[in-house]
């Protein structure tokens, strides 16, 4: 079993600029996956926008972002990051997903996505959002 815990920046169209950003100050690789690379565009004008996006450095340096699509609420002040935990196999996140979910509100219920095993996101019960999956490779 590994896990790992990531900081993930959420944003509203700035996605990118911020990861190119943050890739000129850590340097690291950077890699970008908009809503119309993942077969995920729900209004055109964010279709270029960044669905899933990570820096992740030699020198420790980790951060994932991605823009809020437009349908769901987005107030930079109050949600403005999540953390990210992903695991190796569906069973082992679940674990870890039953235990979060005591006395939170379900974002979004843990189960297959098309582009992981699993996943899933919550407000845990002291206001904290957690975005859960399962490692999965990217293939554009």
């Amino acid at each position: 079993m590994s896990v790992t815990t990531t900081t993930h920046l959420n944003f509203r169209g700035d996605a990118r600029a911020a990861l190119e950003f943050y890739q000129s100050v850590f340097d690291g690789h950077l890699v970008l996956v908009t809503y119309k690379d993942a077969g995920n565009v729900q209004e055109e004008s964010e279709a270029d926008q960044v669905m899933w996006g990570q820096v992740l450095a030699g020198n420790g340096f980790h951060v994932m972002a991605y823009d809020v699509p437009a349908k769901m609420a987005y107030d930079q002040g109050e949600n403005s990051f999540f953390v990210s935990l992903r695991g190796k196999t569906v069973e082992e996140v679940t674990g870890y997903w039953e235990k979060l979910s005591a006395g939170a509100s379900v974002v979004i219920p843990l189960g297959p996505a098309g582009w992981a095993p699993a996943y899933g996101m919550l407000r845990d019960r002291f206001g904290v959002v957690w975005v859960v999956d399962v490692v999965s490779e990217y293939s554009a």
